[in-house]
């Protein structure tokens, strides 16, 4: 699916990632949550919760100067969407490690007193035949409701909130998101500053992929995967690129460059950098020329599973899915061959921060969406 759009606003906050966190209740509440309603007050305080097939997260910020400031944040990695290519639902262990996920959200931002609030679910509950259930019960049980956002929205929250990654001096950006069941391509090129808050860059063109690393993991095999395996998996989602790249590729990708935002990217990144541990202040807004790219993929490629789940920066939950993303990504730079890449520990929920907080003129700008 692919589309055109026009100007949306980026971000350049400061981000805290916060560790996963166990509940600390015994049973679950079906008290709806309502914004505002009680704990930590300091001023208006927004909510961006992302439901995607891999993984729960939130972010609670406040706005601050032209951007804003983090104040609570989680994330976890639940599979909501394991197994839904072939058996077209939503498994009731999936549904149980989703809500516990979101308990977690509902309390933070209870305790955070949040104002305002988006919550958006992906690929996994668009797919599913029993999505609609699962957020009913959601709503009932946890009284939070998911909105369940299209794919265009979804690449244009993408690139609302990476977009003060860009190069200056660059022309453009070819911006991709690889997710759990689906992958967003959007290009971007420049536009004139916004008069306060974050820079507003202009959609050229988006396409989303029906290619995410769980489904072409789950089709191809996670575990072992031979050369064979992952260039079958590159071809498969080449196919799929290969109009979008048609329409915005070829002598147009004159200084431009790559803006990636995914557990992929960051994931490269971090064995990349031989890191012991994750530190997103090394990662988010790292750049990775074509050669360091192709290095790591080949070290992942000649790594065993176990190895792969001995890594720091892969570990057990993402050990079956790298090669997947790694594919992927391969497909989206053969179809554009950029010499650099940026790498973004942001996305989708950034990008609803600023969209919100720039709605309610949170920058003394007020709403600054331009006209396509």
């Amino acid at each position: 699916m692919s589309g055109e759009a026009g100007d949306i606003p980026g971000l350049d906050p400061a981000i805290d990632r916060a560790p996963p966190l166990r509940p600390r209740w015994g049973r679950r509440s079906a008290e709806r949550f309502e914004p505002g309603f009680a704990g930590d007050r300091g001023g208006p305080t927004y909510a961006a919760l992302d439901l995607g097939t891999n993984n729960c997260r939130l972010l609670v910020a406040r706005p601050a100067g032209d951007g804003f400031r983090v104040i609570d944040a989680f994330s976890r990695i639940i599979r909501l969407g394991e197994g839904v290519s072939a058996s077209g639902r939503l498994s009731e262990a999936a549904i149980d490690r989703a809500l516990g996920a979101l308990e977690i959200c509902r309390n933070k931002m209870r305790n955070r007193g949040v104002t305002r609030a988006r919550l958006i679910a992906t690929e996994a509950c668009r797919a599913a035949e029993n999505g609609a259930a699962f957020r009913d019960r959601v709503e009932r049980e946890l009284g939070l409701v998911l909105e369940v956002i299209d794919r265009g929205t979804e690449a244009a929250l993408a690139a609302t909130g990476c977009t003060s990654l860009m190069d200056p001096a660059a022309d453009g950006v070819v911006l991709f998101d690889i997710g759990g069941g689906s992958s967003e391509l959007v290009r971007l090129t420049r536009s004139p500053a916004a008069r306060r808050g974050p820079p507003l860059p202009q959609i050229r063109g988006w396409i989303s992929l029906p290619h995410g690393v769980v489904t072409l993991a789950e089709r191809h095999g996670g575990h072992d995967v031979s050369r064979e395996t992952y260039e079958s998996m590159v071809a498969e989602v080449a196919l799929s690129i290969a109009p979008f790249a048609a329409q915005h590729g070829g002598d147009g990708l004159r200084g431009v460059h790559m803006l990636g935002t995914s557990g992929t990217v960051t994931t490269i990144a971090g064995v990349y950098l031989n890191l012991k541990r994750y530190d997103r202040n090394r990662v988010d807004g790292c750049w990775l020329s074509a050669q360091d790219i192709d290095g790591v993929s080949e070290t992942l490629l000649a790594m065993t599973y176990q190895e792969r789940v001995a890594s720091p920066c892969i570990g057990a939950e993402r050990a079956d899915l790298v090669l997947a993303g790694c594919a992927i990504l391969e497909a989206i730079r053969r179809a554009f061959p950029v010499a650099r890449l940026r790498v973004a520990d942001r996305g989708l929920r950034e990008g609803m921060l600023v969209q919100m907080m720039r709605d309610d003129g949170a920058w003394s700008g007020g709403s600054q969406a331009a006209a396509s």
